[in-house]
């Protein structure tokens, strides 16, 4: 590597990983919009995202089911298999961008030079407005007050990030999900979610002031999901400020 390469990527470094997926339902579209979002942010030159890079990894695989969306299908892969309840056993076969998803996490977990803390999985939600999150229950009090710092970041962030509409479950129907499995899997230092955002819009203010959704508004959710792990990780402070912006005294 580099002189200039981030100190987490030198070699024996440890590295905090930050895992994200997207569109394992091939018809919801948005998750793909917010992931743009994280990702441009990410790779853009502004002083937030140097210092994210410097200080974690970012693996994200932006689309899980490919087959179902050349297809139009709206929720099934090309076999006509819901990705999303096979998380515990995918098959090589049959869910083969799973499998291979899940190995790599399973590969990074069990690296000790990993720390694998996020695993965030985007979706769109076709009832409710907002962004919000679900997680999940753990009889730990303290993880799971824990496990609610993030989402509760999110919401000062995001005008239209619901930290009211953000839930936490152990639904027997989602035991399939990634957010589901993973969370039983990894250990109590990993936060696992499902990230869902509106189909049509969010609500700012009343009740009756909602705002339909575009993709630059998704776009910029993703954008406030990347910018919240710098609050999270209390990394302000190395935030370098562009000249001129100190108010000039009298």
């Amino acid at each position: 590597l580099p002189p200039s390469a981030a100190a987490n990527l030198r070699p024996g470094a440890e590295q905090k990983v930050v895992f994200i997926t997207a569109r394992v339902h091939p018809g919801e579209t948005p998750s793909s919009f917010v992931c743009q979002g994280i990702i441009d942010f990410l790779v853009s030159h502004h002083p937030i995202a140097k210092v994210l890079r410097d200080h974690l990894v970012f693996k994200i695989a932006p689309m899980l089911n490919p087959d179902g969306v050349y297809l139009g299908n709206y929720r099934c892969s090309l076999m006509g298999f819901d990705l999303n309840r096979h998380w515990a056993n995918p098959s090589p076969w049959a869910h083969p961008t799973l499998h291979g998803v899940k190995q790599l996490i399973i590969d990074m977990y069990n690296n000790p030079k990993i720390n694998l803390e996020f695993y965030i999985d985007i979706h769109a939600h076709s009832t409710m407005m907002n962004g919000f999150m679900y997680g999940n229950i753990f009889e730990d009090e303290e993880r799971f007050q824990r496990q609610a710092v993030f989402p509760k970041l999110l919401c000062q962030n995001a005008e239209d990030f619901s930290y009211s509409s953000t839930s936490f479950n152990r639904d027997a129907v989602k035991a399939g999900t990634g957010r589901r499995f993973l969370g039983g899997l990894l250990n109590d230092t990993s936060y696992c979610y499902t990230l869902e955002v509106s189909f049509y819009s969010y609500i700012l203010g009343g009740p009756t002031s909602a705002v339909p959704y575009t993709e630059e508004a998704y776009m910029k959710l993703g954008r406030n999901v990347a910018r919240t792990f710098l609050d999270y990780y209390r990394l302000n402070s190395l935030v370098e400020r562009p000249l001129g912006t100190t108010p000039k005294t009298r």
